[in-house]
């Protein structure tokens, strides 16, 4: 078992991640215990593989991995209004297979993963943005620094805006989200004093948040009905209603993407003219490197932070809209990476 902490190897490494789809493993009873390995285990949050935000990204950190280790990939997808004995079954399916690791995707997998982890022992398992309590010695805890990243988005938002008015929209009123709205917050008012910064949730505790992009259109609509002119998203794929708005109704506004890329991002191609930057997350980075650990024999394990610092985080420059505000950019990241700006996790009061 061992711990990592550092990406900047592992970034470059990840910069030309494919996107190809891998075959799936036969079924096994056979739990996952080393010679009976079926292969890697994704169970995604509500969206899916295609939500363009972050279950995409942890896609292509195990599609790169199947492809490169030759390992089956067998993905399963949550749906909305899940309880939690469903998504311990769904782990339990995966682990009784004898898929290794088994990797959930999203806070909402925690509780699940914390008690699924010790029904299998001899499995690694891997939770995006949750941390794993108790002396599990067989889980990947993998978070990030939101709010480092959202910082420069609001640094960003700052300096874009016409109208002194920007918007932040999160799918779900949780501590999770709240580290996306603080650090934008943050920037924004460290950067324009005079900007204001309006906030508004899809759900206070409905993971549908994450899959409902027409709520997030409505939203972003009456934001630009009161003449909010950047609006950042942190609402998993419920985030590709905010920028379809902001595309057809914006008349100049931007929109700010969450997790990946969401520029370059396909399924957004029509939309990316507004898209000013994204806040990126490597979860691709930490989903690849915990597999590949599995594969060579010595899992990664315990609480592991990407922060900005180490490029766990950072801030797409894809479409050149923010070039020419980049050394402002690259000024507040120095601040925090040097410790000089400490970045709340937490919304102001």
């Amino acid at each position: 078992m061992r711990r990592v902490s550092k990406l900047a190897a592992a970034v470059s490494a990840t910069a030309v991640l494919a996107l190809t789809a891998t075959a799936c493993g036969e079924s096994s009873t056979e739990s996952g215990n080393g010679e009976k390995d079926k292969g890697i285990g994704l169970a995604f949050d509500v969206g899916g593989a295609d939500d363009h935000s972050f279950n995409q990204s942890a896609n292509r950190g195990a599609e790169k991995a199947s492809k490169e280790f030759d390992i089956p990939l067998e993905t399963v997808t949550a749906g909305n209004n899940e309880t939690e004995s469903q998504r311990e079954q769904r782990l339990t399916q995966l682990a009784s297979a004898g898929y290794n690791p088994v990797i959930g995707v999203g806070f909402a997998y925690g509780k699940s993963i914390e008690k699924v982890s010790k029904e299998f022992p001899k499995t690694t398992f891997g939770v995006v943005d949750s941390v794993v309590e108790g002396e599990e010695k067989n889980v990947d805890s993998m978070v990030f620094s939101e709010h480092e990243g959202s910082y420069l988005a609001g640094v960003a938002a700052a300096l874009k805006t016409k109208t002194d008015k920007v918007g932040f929209i999160g799918g779900v009123d949780n501590a999770l989200i709240q580290k996306f709205e603080a650090g934008f917050a943050q920037g924004v008012k460290d950067t324009g004093k005079d900007v204001q910064v309006v906030t508004e949730y899809l759900y206070p505790n409905n993971p549908k948040g994450f899959n409902d992009p027409a709520a997030a259109k409505e939203k972003a609509k009456g934001m630009l009905s009161r003449d909010i002119d950047v609006v950042y998203s942190a609402a998993g794929q419920s985030g590709a209603g905010s920028i379809e708005a902001i595309h057809d109704e914006g008349d100049g506004a931007w929109a700010i993407g969450v997790d990946s890329d969401q520029y370059q991002q396909p399924g957004l191609a029509e939309y990316k003219d507004v898209i000013l930057t994204s806040v990126v997350k490597n979860v691709d980075v930490a989903v690849y490197d915990l597999i590949k650990s599995v594969h060579e024999g010595d899992p990664i394990t315990g609480v592991n932070s990407y922060t900005l610092k180490e490029d766990g985080v950072s801030l797409a420059t894809s479409g050149g809209f923010i070039d020419d505000i980049m050394p402002k950019i690259e000024e507040a990241k120095t601040k925090i990476t040097s410790g000089e700006v400490k970045v709340s996790d937490t919304p102001e009061k």
